[in-house]
């Protein structure tokens, strides 16, 4: 009698191997969370200030518009971007997840990049 053995296939590459840099992504966009995310709700705080000088019924139709993204970036962006970085923390750590786990951090860092981008170029009044 013959025995015929069949290998099993081989696994797909970069589906089960353990990611050995998986942690790099999330622990810079933590540090830059860190750094980013008080000036963001400094600078977005403050930037309502700018219409002391033109009342809050006179002020120019571009001025009311940054300040109204800016808003809406630090109530829905603010959630949103805690969410996308503890997910990125959250992903298996093998290489099949490393792109995700890399686009789940940027996407983290828009809000705060966003917030802190239309702060310092706020139209004039």
């Amino acid at each position: 009698m013959t025995t015929s053995h069949i290998a099993p296939p081989a696994p797909a590459p970069g589906t089960g191997e353990r990611d050995p840099r998986g942690w790099v992504a999330p622990a810079i966009a933590t540090a830059l969370m860190v750094l980013l995310g008080p000036l963001a709700l400094l600078f977005g705080g403050l930037s309502v200030m700018a219409t002391d000088s033109c009342g809050p019924d006179h002020c120019s139709a571009a001025l009311d518009t940054a300040l109204a993204w800016i808003d809406g970036m630090m109530r829905i962006g603010g959630p949103l971007s805690g969410v996308a970085l503890f997910t990125a923390w959250l992903l298996p750590w093998t290489r099949r997840w490393s792109a995700a786990r890399v686009w789940f951090c940027l996407g983290a860092l828009v809000p705060p990049l966003a917030v802190l981008y239309l702060a310092l170029t706020l139209p004039a009044p």
